[in-house]
């Protein structure tokens, strides 16, 4: 199931109305944590935010969940900052492209941390040119693939992890993160 939920500020028009709206998929969540990152999000949303969980099947003794949400700009990373101490989470947080706004897409695993790319509006990782031009130097001085350098720009190695608790939100009713090729 997927829940809607609406930051304060934000209009209630409709269901994820506001002037930003995003998904939080929570991929994998131990089951002791999870009334803990609803507390997290309640404070940020302003309101009381009941989520659905359901079991985990790629990993055995968590949970996971989706959201909807709308809010003003910026929420998506309010939502990623609130989460990043539970470190134990998989999660990914979307926040959709908005008049005047780039999008943002923030990764996290237990074992690779957090990740943030700005997402344009039709879904890329956008990659900024110093970011680029550092990544070209650094391949220079130590010999490193330059590839690898831009994957890990690109967020290919939270993909990877990623992809399998993915796969489990098959059933699920949003259709947001894929992994771009």
């Amino acid at each position: 199931m997927t829940i809607v939920v609406n930051a304060k500020g934000a209009s209630n028009s409709g269901p994820a109305m506001g002037p930003a709206r995003g998904v939080i998929f929570i991929h994998s969540c131990p089951r002791a944590v999870s009334p803990h990152v609803e507390w997290a999000l309640a404070a940020v949303f302003g309101t009381q935010v009941p989520i659905d969980w359901s079991e985990q099947p790629v990993a055995p003794g968590t949970v996971r969940a989706e959201l909807i949400w709308g809010g003003p700009q910026g929420t998506g990373a309010k939502v990623a900052s609130a989460m990043h101490p539970f470190r134990q989470l998989r999660h990914e947080i979307t926040e959709d492209p908005s008049p005047g706004r780039e999008g943002e897409r923030f990764s996290s695993t237990p074992s690779l941390g957090l990740f943030r790319a700005t997402i344009g509006v039709h879904g890329d990782v956008m990659v900024p040119e110093d970011r680029l031009r550092t990544a070209v130097a650094q391949a220079l001085v130590t010999g490193d693939a330059l590839a690898d350098e831009i994957s890990r720009l690109i967020g290919a190695p939270w993909d990877e992890e990623l992809e399998a608790y993915r796969c489990a939100h098959e059933g699920s009713t949003v259709r947001v993160l894929h992994q771009v090729v």
